[in-house]
C-alpha cells in the first residue's frame, strides 16, 4: 500500500548499499521488543536523515510520563536535535506499527519525506492500544469529535492575531 508518502512493509524497494527498508522495519520492530523489557510501550522507530545518518526512538510514554513521548516523536526529536534542525527533508521514517494521527502529523511538520511500517492500526488494536477514536476525531465530521470539542473563542480581532502581527514584524524570526 502507497498512500500520501505511507508505505506498509510489503514494498522493500532499496538502495546499493543502504540497508532495505524491511532491515530498518525489522529494527525498529527489535527495539519496540527491547523497549518493553525496559518498561516502554512496545514500540519503535528509526529516522533515516537524507544523508544516510540513523537516529532511534522507543515509546517512552509510561516511563517518562509524556503522552506525546511516542516512538516516531522520539526518532524525530533526536534526528532533529542531532542534525540541528527542525527541517527533516529527504528523511525517511521506519515505524514498527503504523504510526497515529500525532506521529503522523509530527512527520509532517517535519517534512519527512516517507514513512513506512511494520504492523497496521488493527495489529495495536488487538494488543490493546486502539486509536480508532483519535483516527474518527480526525477523519471524520463534526459528530466525531465528541472525545474533545475544540471551538474558537471571540476576542477582539486586533489581539487575537497579536503574536502574528509580532512574528510578521520580527526580522529575525526563524521561518518554518
Amino acid at each position: 500500500m502507497d498512500t500520501i508518502g505511507i508505505t506498509t512493509s510489503a514494498d522493500t524497494t532499496h538502495a546499493d548499499a543502504q540497508p532495505t527498508p524491511a532491515e530498518y522495519l525489522a529494527r525498529a520492530v527489535d527495539l519496540a521488543t527491547e523497549n518493553v523489557r525496559n518498561e516502554g510501550g512496545p514500540f519503535g522507530a528509526i529516522v533515516v536523515s537524507a544523508d544516510g545518518r540513523v537516529f532511534e526512538g522507543v515509546n517512552r510514554v509510561t516511563a517518562n510520563l509524556d503522552p506525546s513521548a511516542h516512538a516516531e516523536v522520539t526518532a524525530i526529536r533526536a534526528a532533529c536535535q542531532g542534525l540541528g534542525a527542525f527541517d527533516l527533508t529527504g528523511a525517511v521514517l521506519y515505524s514498527s506499527c503504523e504510526p497515529c494521527p500525532m506521529c503522523l502529523a509530527t512527520s509532517l511538520w517535519a517534512r519527512v519525506e516517507r514513512v513506512y511500517f511494520a504492523a497496521d492500526r488493527d495489529d495495536a488494536a488487538d494488543a490493546g492500544f486502539d486509536d480508532a477514536l483519535f483516527y474518527r476525531y480526525f477523519e471524520g465530521g463534526p459528530e466525531d469529535r465528541f472525545l474533545m470539542p475544540v471551538a474558537q473563542e471571540t476576542l477582539a480581532p486586533a489581539h487575537r492575531v497579536a503574536p502574528f502581527t509580532e512574528w510578521n514584524q520580527t526580522s529575525t524570526r526563524t521561518d518554518y
